[in-house]
């Protein structure tokens, strides 16, 4: 028989960083929230573990502290290598705060966790969702032998979710648009252990290859690649000891570099305003709602900006979940819509090399490119006329 009932005013499931980003705001906001996930923290998660300026400016508005996350690693500009073997060095603006940095999720997501659980959060770990049955008022929420009743889900259960399935809105045969593969490495050159290095391979394109710096000497080395591409899901398991042996992989990461654990490897979801953003008295964030940039494969900053609209369009009330999803649509659909034109184009080594080489022209195209790529201003700022406001180039990084 299934246990007490417990009610409360919302419930999250999945504390990622959407799920808790929503859980701290709503509880700071004096709301009645409980916080599931099927894991225990501090856990685990497979990531590159980059942060763009996007992700660095809504943990700053969290009150988010840096120095509770020990592998926590600032970065101050960015070295790509063309298709054809041309290294270039682009960096980030310098003065007041900064726009990139480096976290394992391990860390990053338990403090985010301690940082809910601090604002009054309840924290129900090691649960796992096995049933939703929505109805007029609410929905009860089934772990196990136990259910939850509540007036509000978000559900931050991840791509697959299971919320979403459960409520009737599972897309059938989805496996992402992005498939990433990343391991930890100890040991590294110094170069790999202090710069973040991208590589954009010919055979990869439009995918890459990252080597992202961590604290100790570490660093993350990994690649993604996009279905449809000229290789497929299940060749990269061969194709990983390939990347590690060419000869600028193998240099950057030194001699004395060795594996800390097995690789890993996980797909993304990157078709915002595609899948359902909302359900019955429900609204779907971060991976569950499939909004990752599509052109990088990134989505912790995205996952943030949704977990803080959602608690934001609760806080509202009224039509809650239409507020959500139109919030949404607004802040990244006119993103989503820019990358996929241009993925289609720097999938050709030609087109992408020509494009290295352009932005790489000037001190202020380097600068501005690399604000770019790591999202301090949104992808489609030029074409929406809505976003334009004095400074929008400009402006300061995070935490100043």
């Amino acid at each position: 028989m299934p246990g007490s009932v417990n009610d409360s005013e919302i419930a999250i499931v999945g504390a990622g960083p959407a799920g808790s980003t929503a859980a701290i705001l709503l509880a700071r906001a004096g709301c009645d929230v409980h916080l599931f996930d099927r894991a225990e923290f501090p856990r685990d998660k497979c990531c590159g573990d980059g942060l763009t300026a996007l992700a660095l400016r809504e943990l700053e508005a969290l009150g988010f502290d840096p120095a509770t996350v020990v592998s926590w690693q600032q970065v101050d500009d960015v070295v790509i290598r063309s298709p054809r073997g041309t290294e270039r060095r682009y960096p980030l603006p310098d003065g007041a705060g900064y726009h990139a940095a480096v976290a394992r999720r391990e860390d990053l997501d338990a403090a985010l966790v301690d940082l809910a659980r601090a604002a009054g959060a309840h924290l129900h770990e090691g649960r796992q969702l096995t049933g939703a049955d929505p109805d007029a008022d609410g929905v009860t929420l089934t772990f196990g032998t136990n259910t939850h009743r509540t007036t509000q889900v978000i559900a931050a259960d991840g791509m697959w979710s299971p919320a979403r399935k459960m409520l009737g809105l599972g897309v059938e045969g989805y496996r992402g648009e992005w498939h990433a593969f990343r391991q930890y490495f100890h040991n590294v050159s110094p170069r790999a252990a202090s710069e973040l290095v991208v590589w954009f391979e010919r055979d990869l394109l439009p995918g890459y290859a990252w080597s992202f710096p961590l604290d100790g000497g570490r660093a993350n080395i990994g690649f993604g690649i996009q279905r449809g591409g000229s290789h497929t899901i299940g060749e990269m398991k061969d194709l990983w000891p390939d990347l590690l042996a060419r000869p600028h992989v193998r240099e950057l990461l030194g001699p004395d570099a060795e594996p800390e654990a097995p690789h890993k490897a996980w797909p993304i979801p990157a078709r915002v305003g595609r899948v359902p953003l909302v359900g019955p008295h429900t609204m779907f964030v971060g991976d569950a709602a499939a909004v990752t940039d599509p052109m990088t494969g990134e989505g912790i900053g995205q996952a943030l900006l949704t977990g803080r609209l959602a608690a934001e369009a609760f806080l509202a009330g009224g039509d809650r979940l239409g507020r959500y999803e139109h919030e949404v649509r607004r802040e990244l659909l006119a993103d989503d819509r820019m990358a996929r034109v241009l993925i289609p184009l720097l999938a050709r080594p030609a087109i992408c090399g020509a494009a290295l080489r352009v932005t790489s022209a000037t001190a202020w195209t380097r600068r501005n490119f690399a604000r770019w790529m790591f999202e301090d201003y949104p992808r489609a700022m030029i074409a929406t006329p809505r976003r334009w406001h004095r400074g929008m180039f400009t402006g300061p990084g995070a935490y100043q």
